[in-house]
């Protein structure tokens, strides 16, 4: 479904998290936020993880983008199944766990990360 790039950085303290990498990181999580609303906005976010993949140098934000880009992934697959499962009734049980699980998703992440956690 996607690539996800595993790096071979030291464990860096959270506190040590560069600002500008933080304020990425924070961006991403607010698109995916914004996209419980407007649909789209996550695949500007999922568009940012991997273009600014590789420019991360703290294995905190690295860790973090792997976490949103699994997100992503894993809630339009989730997503799809759950449109084609309405025809047969249950699809909108499917929605509203996908819906419940992405919410706690971005929440726990943007806490750990506001906390200077990898996830």
């Amino acid at each position: 479904m996607s690539e996800i790039v595993e790096n071979n950085m030291p464990e860096v303290d959270g506190a040590d998290l560069p600002e500008d990498e933080k304020r990425l990181v924070t961006i991403v999580y607010g698109l995916q936020a914004l996209s419980l609303f407007v649909m789209f906005s996550s695949i500007v976010g999922v568009i940012i993880n991997y273009l600014k993949m590789g420019d991360l140098k703290n294995d905190v934000s690295c860790k973090h983008f792997s976490y949103q880009i699994r997100t992503f992934w894993w809630s339009l697959a989730v997503g799809l199944i759950g449109a084609v499962l309405t025809m047969v009734g249950v699809g909108v049980f499917v929605l509203i766990g996908l819906w419940i699980w992405y919410v706690y998703r971005i929440i726990k992440g943007f806490v750990r990360l506001n906390d200077g956690k990898a996830i």
